[in-house]
């Protein structure tokens, strides 16, 4: 089968959003197919989806995500578009990806990982430690409050929506004291400018996908397959494969404080997960390393022994 190739007649249609780092992955996206295959950056149609995530309305509203919709908030309008034909490929944050795509889609094409560690973010502190008892942090994240608040119950923990700039005025306005963002946002905005710390996964462990990109196509779409396995990091794919069974086993909303973090070291695959009470009061942990090839098969067992620890009442704020 010949490959058939966009061409500026012809483009491949990558749907988005529209925040600058949505935008910033769909650029990476376009310029590693451009590569790949030596096309014209005119081969390739950007098109910006707004979702129901990005009402102005919801983010100033300051509520947590579970409230709004959860994950699928920020890839409804884009799967149907996709499913629809209106675009070839969609690019997604993978950390906000629900585990389950809807029918007819497929999520199997992934970009080099990009640093999985939070940022702490202060313009008068330099790292948790240093924040005085009763200080504001800003964070949307419902694992990043419960870890902060098993870490330092001290601290007064306030929702914080929008993107990477929205977030850094609300900052700026005082709003808060500090904030975390993803060590991989900024890196990707090219924000070296942002009074950012990054903080050591021992210290606080990922959200499950941190720093992932990864493209989303129809699953009948043998031609777009081809063209995407050009791009696809096997690498990631076999981290994200053990995260996300961990995150499906335990919960796949967003209701749940979840972190995990795979690493690979030669045929060795190293696992680490964690479940909270999402007001900080429990945290229950494992590290566990497997071959590589049985990742996913560790994730799924790793959440159900979690689960058999956390014992009753663990989920019952539910």
């Amino acid at each position: 089968m010949t490959l058939t190739l966009p061409s500026p007649a012809s483009p491949l249609k990558i749907g988005t959003r529209g925040s600058p780092l949505a935008l910033a992955q769909a650029y990476e996206t376009r310029r590693r197919l451009g590569a790949a295959f030596d096309l014209p950056e005119a081969a390739f149609e950007i098109v910006i989806i707004k979702t129901s995530g990005d009402n102005q309305a919801l983010i100033a509203a300051d509520k947590p995500l579970k409230e709004l919709g959860g994950k699928g908030l920020f890839t409804k309008e884009i799967e149907e578009d996709l499913l629809s034909g209106a675009i070839d490929i969609a690019v997604h944050s993978m950390k906000d990806m629900p585990v389950a795509q809807p029918e007819g889609l497929l999520l199997d094409t992934y970009l080099p990982r990009e640093d999985v560690r939070d940022a702490f973010v202060s313009p008068g502190n330099s790292s948790l430690a240093d924040l005085a008892a009763g200080a504001v942090v800003g964070t949307s994240s419902l694992r990043r409050r419960a870890q902060l608040l098993n870490r330092r119950p001290d601290l007064k923990v306030v929702e914080f929506r929008g993107n990477v700039q929205t977030r850094l005025k609300k900052l700026g306005d005082g709003v808060a004291d500090c904030t975390f963002l993803a060590m991989a946002g900024l890196n990707r905005l090219g924000m070296k400018d942002v009074p950012a710390t990054a903080v050591s996964v021992e210290d606080m462990l990922p959200a499950v996908a941190q720093g992932a990109i990864g493209i989303e196509r129809r699953g009948d779409d043998s031609a777009t397959a081809e063209l995407l396995a050009a791009l696809h990091h096997a690498e990631t794919g076999q981290r994200l494969a053990a995260e996300r069974a961990f995150l499906a086993a335990l919960d796949g909303s967003c209701e749940t404080p979840i972190a995990a973090l795979a690493e690979l070291d030669g045929s060795t695959l190293r696992l680490r997960g964690e479940v909270l009470r999402p007001d900080g009061s429990e945290s229950i942990a494992a590290d566990e390393t497997c071959a590589v090839e049985d990742g996913a098969a560790l994730g799924r067992e790793m959440a159900a022994n979690l689960l058999k620890r956390a014992g009753e009442g663990f989920f019952d704020w539910r």
